[in-house]
């Protein structure tokens, strides 16, 4: 069947029955996948098949996502979160995180990729969710399940780049330009001729995964690799378009962009010179943070390590706003501004800052249980929206590596080989990292659930457990700002948010801390506080929430 010229370089023919398997042919070369595939049960370079999004039989007819100010978010992999690694295999998990307390789950990119396991940035047919996973169906049975228990579904994806293997869409288009090039090549033409096309094909994406797959909002990866220097920035014009589909279908709808520029332009709204995106990762508070849990400097860590970096953190959104940077040699970032601190998404861990250690250490490989204590603590009372790593929330053991399956042999042994160049900022010798082409890698990076009921988990979940229950139900950790004092020498930290304050010791050694008599100590990370006359005495290493009316 011939595909007909439209106009504009687009080309139509009527759709495929579904089920039906297909192909393309382009100048009467081999055949190709559809761009646009819905589903590549072969893999990368196999045939499409059509899909009827209109089949399935969703169950969430009246659902409607919480508000995102109020979320506890929790990331997780689909290939390393059961043993099985399949969407159905998820869904038997969602009673553990609705009674963990989570709001919203975010997985990350389930486009096709090459192979069977990835950590998913490497897909190439963007539109298709992966064969290994459970195809369409198992995915919208993932999200129709995560409705029924109370809880929102946002989904990563990738529009800076594509995968290296199966990565056809450069021979339909000018979907890439040389002009401008990111840490993966090419950019992703934005603004050359022939860019409406292509920004209509990210477009498109979005809106299919938020329409057909009923995605309550999206979390847009490396947001600083799209270069863009129209008028209309492609993340605006992608704002705008979700925000009629959510005026169309009454849902809300929500985009959460990952950028290491420190712009508060991401989250202003069009009409105040900014792009109307709903929040933005923040690395800045995981970066002060978890250099004062476990000592580190190397690297980008270089930039943070003081208490009063992580007080700025807390009080400002932004740590470099406009100040200089050690690491980039210049000065980075802008003040936050009128922007509230809630749209900030706050974390002690995520896949990038376990992932991309060499060894793909959890932050409870690296401290002490009870600085893991006072790390999600702080997450879960600062002014941001807090966000958990999958097995964060009893301390899993399993690590979580970068993992391949290249079925390309040169591709996988340039990945390899790439991967051990790629921590020379951070002195990690080179044999420490693991082969992400290794089958071992990617297996010992699936979770334990077995664990959970060893003495040190239940301990930890117990208090995750308990700080989620306590934000959830106390209004003043989602509006009240924070204020916060500290002393760096004494190593302590208060952060008063209304009528609670939020009490650290960093420090090995017991504390007084100068407060006010009366507060009433309603949790702690370990025994032994005292709330003495103008003074808190806090045992090593430990947190404590307290009201304290003024």
């Amino acid at each position: 069947m011939d595909m007909q010229p439209r106009g504009n370089g687009w080309w139509t023919a009527p759709a495929p029955s579904a089920g039906a398997d297909y192909a393309l042919l382009l100048d009467g070369g081999p055949s190709v996948p559809d761009p646009r595939s819905p589903w590549q049960p072969f893999g990368v370079h196999g045939p499409s098949r059509a899909v009827d999004h209109a089949a399935f039989p969703w169950t969430d007819r009246h659902w409607q996502a919480p508000p995102l100010e109020s979320a506890i978010v929790y990331e997780l992999h689909v290939g390393t979160f059961t043993p099985e690694g399949t969407f159905e295999a998820a869904v038997r998990h969602i009673p553990h995180l609705r009674d963990l307390g989570i709001t919203h789950v975010e997985l990350m990119p389930v486009g096709e990729f090459p192979g069977d396991w990835n950590w998913g940035y490497d897909g190439v047919d963007i539109y298709a969710p992966h064969h290994a996973y459970g195809g369409p169906d198992g995915l919208k049975r993932l999200v129709d399940a995560l409705h029924a228990s109370g809880i929102a579904a946002i989904l990563d994806v990738v529009y800076n780049h594509l995968g290296p293997l199966g990565n056809y869409l450069a021979r339909f288009g000018p979907y890439f330009t040389s002009r401008f090039h990111t840490p993966w090549g090419d950019a992703v033409n934005l603004s050359e001729s022939g860019c409406a096309q292509v920004r209509r094909f990210f477009v498109d994406n979005a809106l299919m995964w938020l329409r057909d797959y009923h995605f309550d909002g999206l979390r847009l990866d490396a947001v600083h690799a799209m270069v863009d220097p129209s008028a209309t920035h492609f993340l605006e014009e992608l704002a705008n378009s979700v925000e009629q589909l959510q005026r169309e279908t009454g849902r809300h709808l929500c985009l959460i962009a990952e950028s290491d520029l420190n712009d508060p332009r991401l989250l202003r709204s069009a009409e105040s010179g900014g792009y109307g995106l709903d929040a933005q990762w923040s690395d800045d508070f995981h970066h002060a943070l978890h250099t004062l849990l476990t000592g580190e400097s190397s690297g980008y860590y270089t930039d943070f390590g003081s208490i009063g970096q992580l007080a700025k953190a807390i009080t400002n959104g932004y740590i470099y706003d406009g100040c200089y940077s050690r690491y980039r040699g210049r000065p980075h970032g802008r003040p936050l501004g009128s922007v509230s601190h809630s749209r900030l998404l706050g974390y002690l861990q995520s896949h990038d800052q376990v992932g991309n250690r060499a060894a793909g250490e959890r932050i409870s490989h690296l401290c002490s249980l009870d600085l893991v204590k006072i790390g999600a603590a702080l997450v879960m009372t600062a002014p941001f929206i807090p966000m958990l790593f999958q097995g964060e929330e009893w301390g899993a053991t399993t690590p979580f590596q970068y993992f391949t399956n290249h079925p390309d042999p040169d591709l996988g042994r340039a990945v390899s080989e790439g991967r051990q160049r790629e921590f020379s900022d951070f002195g990690w010798p080179a044999a420490d990292v693991p082969d992400p082409q290794d089958p071992e890698t990617f297996l010992r990076s699936k979770l334990n659930w077995a664990e959970i009921a060893g003495a040190q988990h239940t301990e930890l979940l117990d208090w995750y457990r308990a700080l989620i229950a306590f934000r959830r139900q106390t209004p003043a950790l989602r509006s009240a700002p924070a204020e916060v004092s500290f002393d760096e020498a004494g190593r302590y930290l208060l952060m008063r948010r209304g009528d609670f304050v939020i009490a650290v010791n960093f420090s090995k050694a017991w504390r007084g801390v100068p407060f006010d008599s009366g507060a009433q100590v309603l949790d702690a990370s370990k025994p032994g506080i005292e709330t003495l006359d103008k003074e808190l005495r806090l045992p090593p290493e430990s947190a404590a929430i307290l009201r304290a009316p003024r």
